[in-house]
């Protein structure tokens, strides 16, 4: 039951992103050392975040209400522009279709995420001797951050063109805006409306999925 437990969650996190990286054409341009230098640089980013936060917020100790910390998780969301310059660096330091760009830097980016993040809990977690419903939502939720990160990345690939009709420029900063403060808002719905896994891995699905609708409107009206 144990192995098959950890199966399940290792297949639910990891086939998603083989099925991504095979149907999308990365394969076919051989991107994986691409993907990877990608990671690389997510590796990077998140060193410089939490070294920033330690340097100019190491005793912070905000006010409370109900055990949410307004300003200190708005503080932290904001350290996220990091992962825009980030993305940024990637896309600028690879030659490339745009489109190939926005699926490298996203796949490395979310990859890198997967395995920094959430295989270490995957694989001590999910190999104790009782089955644990939090172990499947660590794997969907990975599910969801593959698609974050590749509509992050497709919007910083549009918020760099010059050629961008002013309408489409201020809605492409505004959802940028969305995706720096996602975890942000996640966190204000779950502590004000929702309580429960279940419930904030759906508040989750549907704000990046309709992030993603948005912006897939926007990226095809501008490379069609």
């Amino acid at each position: 039951m144990t192995l098959f437990h950890l199966g399940n969650c290792l297949a639910l996190s990891f086939i998603p992103y083989v099925i991504t990286y095979k149907c999308s054409g990365l394969a076919e341009y051989s991107a994986f050392w691409r993907c990877v230098q990608a990671g690389g640089i997510y590796v990077l980013v998140q060193l410089c975040k939490m070294l920033f936060l330690a340097t100019f917020f190491p005793t912070w100790e905000g006010v409370t209400v109900g055990g949410f910390d307004a300003v200190g998780e708005l503080m932290k969301a904001t350290v996220e522009v990091a992962d825009l310059c980030g993305l940024y660096v990637v896309m600028v330091r690879m030659a490339g279709r745009g489109e190939l760009k926005v699926m490298v830097a996203g796949m490395g980016w979310a990859t890198a995420e997967l395995f920094t993040s959430r295989f270490v809990p995957l694989w001590v977690g999910a190999r104790g001797m009782e089955f644990d419903w939090k172990f499947i939502q660590i794997s969907l939720d990975s599910n969801i951050s593959l698609v974050h990160h590749l509509v992050t990345a497709a919007l910083v690939w549009l918020r760099s063109r010059y050629d961008l009709p002013h309408k489409v420029s201020t809605a492409v900063s505004f959802l940028l805006l969305l995706s720096i403060y996602r975890n942000f808002f996640s966190e204000l719905v779950q502590w004000s409306f929702v309580h429960g896994g279940w419930a904030i891995l759906g508040v989750r699905a549907a704000y990046t999925a309709l992030q993603a609708l948005v912006t897939l409107s926007l990226f095809v009206r501008v490379t069609a």
